[in-house]
């Protein structure tokens, strides 16, 4: 039996073990201060701790405010539709990764730690498109708990555009009280 070279491999399963895929681009620049406030979310790809087994978040949002050590305190809250829509809430804080304030570095309990990056926004900052690097995750979020189509559909072209799977990005549900 002769081995066959990795090249050889690589060309059975292109995108697998092939060339490596450049990151997803990120804006060329975020105010962080005009993230500040409360974001709605709008739809995610489905993950594990929204959408597993006995989760099924709804009414999710985040609030974003400055602390005095210069990061900002995320505290998002979601409801779960499959446990009586118990509340939940975390608390995590955001930093970023680089001057442009694009790529931000969150961390959960102290222990947690993830890459956001910002790749799509609205210049009014009505809504973001945030997503990992990996492109495991994506969340589309909102200063109203929901949007015009037609900038759904623009954050889901960047969606693509990036290299992420919008074809399996969700809406969240958001039951707004009159």
């Amino acid at each position: 039996m002769t081995k066959r070279p990795l090249s050889a491999l690589r060309a059975l399963l292109p995108g697998r073990l092939g060339k490596p895929r450049q990151p997803p681009a990120t804006v060329a620049r975020v105010d962080l201060d005009r993230l500040l406030g409360t974001w709605f979310e709008v739809a995610r790809l489905p993950n594990l701790e929204a959408d597993g087994p006995w989760q099924d978040s709804v009414n999710v949002a985040a609030t974003y405010t400055k602390r005095p050590d210069g990061r900002i305190r995320v505290q998002t809250v979601a409801h779960n539709a499959k446990a009586g829509m118990r509340r939940s809430e975390v608390n995590g804080s955001v930093h970023p990764a680089d001057p442009s304030g694009s790529k931000l570095i969150l961390r959960f309990f102290k222990l947690i730690r993830g890459d956001l990056w910002v790749i799509g926004l609205d210049a009014d900052y009505r809504w973001a498109l945030m997503g990992t690097p990996s492109r495991r995750r994506l969340w589309l979020i909102a200063r109203a708990p929901r949007i015009e189509a037609d900038d759904f559909d623009q954050a889901m072209a960047i969606a693509v555009e990036q290299g992420y799977d919008a074809a399996r990005v969700r809406p969240t549900r958001q039951q707004v009280k009159s």
